[in-house]
């Protein structure tokens, strides 16, 4: 067997490698979302990236998606609404977002959605929130308050945050709200439903890429925008989601899931090596903030 082959066979049966591998793709979706700016629009984006999937995904599983059509027929509402949540409305907020915030602030900020999703599991599913995760919840919150804010108390008191961090908070919500409801997923493969709601998000995409193009918002890509795009397609897109299901095939959802927080630590390191974006001081009580949080809820709070 060829040495090249042997050491992927390895690969894709590490989980802890392949949770890297994807936080490490996730990180790099903010700083893609950064390098976007002035080299391709934020509808084009996230139109052309669905688009891209959409080419690929489903010649690769044609088979195993006739296979489930009638699941699919069935459920298909839910899962466009999951679709536009999770990939549509996620990414163009994030994508828009970039216009007026930083890259670190984006990865810092993505640290709030495992607490999001422990408060709509509590309004959805009545999943209790003790003592220790309300502390949590409190601490990670004020790690996003101290984000958005600069660490400027004034901006605080008056509530004059960036524009960029207020939809950026905004979009996690919406994925919080993905992640609840992607529990109750029809019955499936994780890689047929995937690609069935990127197929509902890249339609939902394009009135909103109509609506750019006639506000007069929309330009031809740079050279620099299609490497970017296609950094998305296969990397947050594909590659991320084939060793996130892999990796929660071998360990399971739960630890799995832990490594979710390392998108803030990864985002912010990569803003700074790639963009040269300033690290602040608040940055870093920032980042300890949200994952102590984090850590509270997940790991004391159980």
């Amino acid at each position: 067997m060829h040495p090249t082959q042997t050491w992927l066979q390895r690969a894709w049966s590490n989980a802890y490698l392949l949770m890297v591998l994807t936080t490490l793709i996730w990180g790099g979706n903010a700083v893609a979302s950064r390098f976007a700016v002035g080299n391709i629009s934020p509808m084009a984006l996230t139109s052309f990236r669905w688009i891209g999937v959409c080419l690929i995904m489903p010649f690769l599983l044609r088979r195993q998606i006739a296979a489930h059509l009638p699941q699919i027929r069935a459920h298909w509402l839910y899962i466009a609404l999951l679709g536009i949540t999770g990939f549509t409305a996620f990414n163009t907020l994030m994508y828009v977002a970039a216009y007026s915030t930083t890259a670190i602030n984006i990865g810092i900020l993505q640290g709030s959605i495992p607490i999001f999703v422990l408060l709509g599991a509590f309004v959805a599913y009545r999943i209790p929130i003790g003592a220790m995760q309300a502390l949590g919840v409190t601490v990670t919150l004020l790690g996003v308050a101290v984000t958005a804010s600069r660490g400027d108390v004034h901006v605080l008191a008056n509530l004059r945050f960036v524009p960029g961090d207020l939809l950026m908070i905004l979009a996690c919500v919406f994925y919080a709200g993905y992640t609840v409801a992607v529990r109750s997923r029809p019955p499936m493969p994780q890689l047929v439903f995937f690609t069935v709601a990127a197929a509902f998000a890249c339609l939902i995409s394009l009135p909103l890429l109509a609506v750019e193009i006639a506000m007069g918002r929309f330009y031809m890509p740079t050279p620099a925008g299609w490497a970017i795009l296609a950094f998305t397609v296969i990397g947050p897109s594909i590659l991320s989601q084939l060793s996130f299901m892999r990796a929660i095939e071998l360990i399971g959802p739960g630890r799995a899931g832990v490594f979710v927080n390392l998108v803030p630590v990864f985002a912010p390191i990569l803003a700074v090596l790639l963009l040269g974006e300033p690290f602040g001081l608040y940055h870093a009580v920032a980042l300890v903030l949200v994952l102590g949080g984090i850590f509270i809820a997940e790991r004391l709070g159980r």
